[in-house]
């Protein structure tokens, strides 16, 4: 539902083949495209084609004239030069990853020989190559339940070890957005969608982040009140880790050092760390607020033992229903001016230009009316192919509200594994319902569609059906990982268990460092997929060597 855009004038011709009128244009290839030639005459439409343009490909649109008479034209496409494989670049890096993958089962698989350990052995220090070893089995020791990210603590009789699925899940998460912030090979699929439906790489990663934090909330806190800390003594760490968190993201992450120095005049307030830190400030409060002191802290007795990981916190889903109920009165019942009422469209050129400063709704009001349009993002991805001109900030104040859902679900599945603990198939099948019933609930509030449902899946937004789809897709990642990596323990979780263990360094060092070699340098292409791939690939590689690194010195950076 876009308004056709000039893209080209075409000269006459000077009535001979010889010297026909042409015109040279560059077009989008993510898309399907609409060519509608029109005449300059004002006789309307000549010829419509569809197409969708390959990469780098030469193209014609040959129109003749059929009968001057009638001024009927024949429109052909032709291709001059076809359009290159840009995937192969992808191919060669997942088959170089392969090998590297490949030497190092190898090398784990030879160090199981006993000749061989042995001959290490003596090539290496003794002691530090057991520690090595002994670590790929345990995980370190922790001296503070509150870290740079609320880690979950596995009960044990003799000590206290995190669960490597967690940690896992986290940085699995983390690395991909660290390769899709890089710029992903500038690939289409590794950018953010420009509004409704497709889910790319970017549109599910920070949803999994917030679900995986409200998981380790509901481990953390159980964990340091079984340890005998007080509830006031919890909540000054969880209100400063939140403050320290929003100020991060205010003033090392968001602002761009190498423009001058730090600016109030157009300094953004909403960001990464902003969201997240305020999200953990509410659902940390949350669960505090109705766990119990001591020892007994994760067992409750419930008359209903199906539903003993909710019944007894029927307040806090209470408190959640009401800021989706607040989130929905905002969203469609707010007056916009300019703008109808509940309008979740993108502006621009989208709606047949009807609303062209109305991108976000009420979302985006809200942000201008509370922060101001230079204090919130100002290039936002609906611009691109909508053709916004209007600021609109993905991690605004009203979406918030979301992500604390999106949160609670995942210190859900905190809870169900601490109702359940060492119950594994329980806990399996816990995972599995929810899954099942957030898809469920995707599918009524979408209607099954990108553009035709009640609410439609958007991240930008961060729509109430963006949350339930990505917490159905989090619940059957969190349970293959579980699986494999603490059930199995088929897979330690390397290599993303290491960042997942400094989360916070490894996100904001890879903001901060972003334009500085050796994470990026002048490339002699910067049209080629394949030095873009590189260069990205090198760049979030080197993050998951620093942080393995850092977790052989047992560094890890706690908020």
């Amino acid at each position: 539902q876009c308004l056709d855009q000039f893209l080209a004038f075409i000269p006459p011709s000077n009535g001979t083949l010889r010297n026909p009128g042409t015109t040279a244009v560059m077009v989008d290839t993510q898309h399907p495209l609409t060519l509608l030639l029109n005449s300059s005459l004002g006789d309307g439409e000549l010829c419509k084609i569809q197409y969708h343009f390959g990469e780098f490909g030469n193209y014609s649109l040959v129109v003749k004239t059929l009968s001057t008479s009638t001024k009927t034209v024949s429109c052909e496409l032709v291709i001059n030069e076809g359009p290159i494989n840009s995937y192969l670049p992808i191919l060669f890096a997942f088959l170089v990853y392969m090998g590297i993958l490949a030497i190092l089962i190898v090398g784990h698989l030879l160090m199981k020989i006993g000749p061989v350990r042995s001959w290490v052995y003596k090539k290496l220090n003794p002691r530090e190559t057991d520690r090595l070893i002994n670590s790929e089995l345990g995980s370190p020791n922790t001296t503070d339940s509150v870290s740079s990210d609320p880690t979950p603590r596995l009960w044990s009789t003799a000590s206290r070890q995190r669960l490597r699925s967690l940690d896992t899940f986290r940085g699995l998460s983390l690395i991909i957005m660290v390769f899709v912030n890089y710029g992903g090979g500038k690939y289409w699929f590794f950018k953010h969608e420009s509004w409704n439906g497709k889910l790319y790489f970017p549109s599910v990663l920070f949803s999994r982040f917030v679900f995986i934090m409200g998981t380790s909330i509901s481990l953390s806190l159980s964990s340091m009140l079984k340890w005998g800390s007080s509830k006031q003594k919890v909540l000054w760490k969880i209100l400063w880790r939140s403050f320290l968190l929003i100020l991060l993201g205010i003033i090392v992450v968001n602002p761009n050092y190498c423009l001058g120095p730090l600016s109030w005049d157009n300094l953004r307030i909403p960001g990464v760390l902003q969201r997240l830190g305020f999200t953990y400030l509410v659902v940390a409060a949350l669960e505090l607020l109705f766990t119990r002191a001591g020892p007994e802290s994760a067992t409750l007795e419930t008359p209903r033992p199906a539903l003993q990981d909710i019944l007894p916190y029927w307040p806090q889903w209470i408190f959640i229903l009401i800021l989706e109920v607040i989130w929905l009165c905002l969203t469609f019942l707010l007056p916009v001016p300019g703008c109808p009422r509940g309008y979740l469209g993108p502006g621009g050129i989208g709606d047949f230009g009807n609303y062209p400063n109305c991108t976000g709704g009420a979302a985006g009001y809200i942000d201008r009316l509370l922060l101001g349009e230079k204090h919130i993002y100002q290039h936002p991805s609906s611009s691109v192919i909508y053709q916004t001109t209007m600021p609109y900030d993905p991690e605004g104040i009203l979406g918030t509200i979301n992500t604390i859902f999106m949160a609670f679900l995942g210190l859900q599945a905190g809870k169900i594994i601490l109702f359940y603990k060492d119950q594994h198939k329980q806990i399996m099948s816990r995972f599995v319902i929810w899954s099942i019933v957030m898809g469920i609930i995707s599918a009524i509030l979408t209607k099954c569609s990108k553009e035709e449902g009640f609410i439609p899946i958007n991240k930008n937004l961060w729509s109430i059906s963006y949350v339930t789809t990505m917490s159905c897709f989090a619940f059957i990642l969190l349970l293959l990982i579980y699986y494999l990596v603490d059930v199995k323990r088929l897979w330690s979780g390397a290599p993303f268990f290491y960042p997942g263990m400094n989360s916070i360094l490894v996100y904001i060092g890879h903001e901060v460092f972003e334009n500085y070699f050796p994470f990026k340098w002048k490339m002699q292409d910067s049209q080629s997929h394949a030095e873009h791939l590189t260069q990205n690939l090198t760049a979030t590689t080197l993050w998951v060597i620093i942080s393995y690194l850092l977790y052989r010195r047992r560094i890890f950076w706690k908020i």
